[in-house]
């Protein structure tokens, strides 16, 4: 049976973030993405592993090396979820701002 991870735990951890910028640049082998990184190569695994369940991370076998990339589509279904959310909280930080501009203290 395989495990259905959640991709916004998966995207809350900032070691996971890390992979991901690294990955999105070039697909790399495990022991050189644990290379960018003070943890044990076991600790990266993990991290690459739950990136895997949720489908941000995919792998292709190339000789006896695998290398990991970034699923594109995955990520812009994640992109596409939160823009609205961005939006709305640019919109509230924008009304704030013209408010705090208009805001006169008390003498």
């Amino acid at each position: 049976m395989e495990i259905r991870r959640d991709v916004f735990q998966a995207i809350a951890d900032p070691t996971r973030r890390a992979i991901l910028n690294l990955v999105a640049i070039q697909a790399m082998t495990p022991g050189t993405i644990a290379e960018n990184f003070d943890s044990s190569r076991q600790t990266i695994s993990k991290h690459i592993k739950i990136l895997t369940e949720c489908d941000l991370l995919e792998q292709q076998q190339n000789g006896r090396e695998i290398y990991y990339y970034i699923n594109a589509k995955k990520i812009k279904e994640v992109a596409d979820f939160i823009e609205p959310f961005r939006k709305m909280w640019d919109d509230r930080f924008n009304k704030l701002e013209d408010i705090m501009k208009n805001y006169k203290p008390k003498n």
